[in-house]
C-alpha cells in the first residue's frame, strides 16, 4: 500500500511539473511577421483580421497578401482563431466557402513549423504570418498591431 502511495504521489507531481512549460508559454504574445521588404510597420487590429478573412488581398504598395499559418492546434492557430472570432471548424467551413464561390484562389498556405514560416517569409514579398514572439527568426518582421510590440502592456494578440 505504501509503494502505491508514492507511485501515485510521484505520478502527480511528474504530471504537474510537464504542465508547467505549457502554461507558461500560453502567457507569450504572439507576433505579426511579414516579409522584411514589406515597408508596413505598424497595422490596426480591425486590418489584422480584414488580411487574414481574405477580405484585404494587397499591401499599400499593391504587392498581393499571402497568408501563411500554422496547423491546427498550434498556439499561433489558436492565435489566429480568437482574432477572427472563430472556431476550427468554422474557419475551415469559412476558407472551403472563399475558394468555392472564387473570392479566394486557395486556402492559406498551412506551415508545419516556424522554420517553414521562416522559408515563407523568403519567397513571397507579401508573406504575414503570427509566430509566437520568442521563436521569431531572423527574415521575419515583427510589425507593431495597434501601436504595440509584443511584450507591451495592452498587446492584443496572445
Amino acid at each position: 500500500m505504501k509503494t502505491n502511495s508514492i507511485s501515485v504521489l510521484l505520478l502527480t507531481v511528474l504530471a504537474g511539473l510537464a504542465l508547467i512549460p505549457r502554461a507558461a508559454a500560453q502567457g507569450e504574445d504572439v507576433a505579426a511577421v511579414v516579409n522584411p521588404s514589406n515597408p508596413t510597420s505598424n497595422i490596426s487590429q480591425v486590418d489584422l483580421r480584414k488580411i487574414f478573412a481574405g477580405e484585404r488581398h494587397t499591401w499599400e504598395r499593391g504587392i498581393r497578401i499571402k497568408l501563411i499559418v500554422r496547423l491546427p492546434g498550434s498556439r499561433e492557430r489558436l492565435a489566429l482563431l480568437k482574432l477572427l472570432g472563430m472556431s476550427e471548424s468554422e474557419y475551415k467551413q469559412y476558407w472551403a466557402a472563399q475558394v468555392f464561390r472564387g473570392e479566394a484562389d486557395s486556402e492559406p498556405f498551412a506551415a508545419p513549423s516556424v522554420g517553414m514560416q521562416k522559408e515563407a517569409m523568403k519567397v513571397f514579398p507579401g508573406a504575414i504570418s503570427l509566430v509566437n514572439a520568442p521563436d521569431v527568426k531572423p527574415g521575419m518582421k515583427i510589425i507593431k498591431v495597434d501601436g504595440l510590440l509584443p511584450g507591451a502592456p495592452g498587446y492584443p494578440l496572445h
